[in-house]
């Protein structure tokens, strides 16, 4: 129960900063300090049994789920499967800006990723990213089971046992950009 209100309060937490990004510690592609926070955010991310996608609802509400990543790919991209009649595939299409969270497996930091998804209905892809404990959860894998891609644009990156924390004054963690704001 602990651990459900501290993901609850850290939800919370995240939820609140995302407008302020553009206030945070922003990296440029060049600096030094890009490659040790994406190496840190990989391993969170690989770390991580699960993450939170949030998605907007037709009201724009925040709608939040735990989730199985796969691992992330070269620029941090991560797929997700899901049942294609599931309210999250809906709410991509209407808004495909979605909101990655990563807690630290030992609590101590996050990642959290800004990014645009994408539903993806390609077979080989499916049959590419599929995992034998969904069986249960996807008895027609053919018809019954889709991707999810995030392509990340912006992340946000705390872990203070890798010496990675918000800026002193501000508490806003450092941010790496990926690509183009869309």
């Amino acid at each position: 129960m602990k651990s459900v209100r501290k993901f609850i309060f850290l939800m919370f937490l995240i939820l609140h900063m995302i407008p302020f990004h553009c206030i945070s510690q922003i990296l440029e592609p060049g600096d030094t300090s890009r490659f040790k926070l994406i190496n840190a955010a990989r391993e969170i991310m690989t770390e991580a049994r699960t993450c939170a996608l949030i998605t907007l609802d037709e009201d724009c509400h925040p709608r939040v789920r735990a989730m199985d990543p796969f691992i992330p790919e070269s620029g941090l991209t991560v797929w997700f499967g899901t049942n294609p009649k599931s309210r999250k595939v809906d709410q991509i299409i209407k808004n495909p800006r979605v909101t990655l969270y990563y807690l630290d497996s030992d609590a101590s930091g996050y990642v959290m990723i800004h990014g645009i998804a994408q539903i993806v209905d390609d077979q080989k892809e499916k049959d590419k990213r599929w995992k034998d404990e969904w069986e249960s959860f996807y008895p027609n894998r053919n018809e019954g089971y889709l991707l999810i891609k995030v392509s990340p644009i912006w992340m946000e990156v705390i872990s203070y046992t890798r010496g990675i924390v918000g800026d002193s004054i501000t508490w806003q963690p450092p941010t790496v950009m990926f690509g183009p704001k869309q």
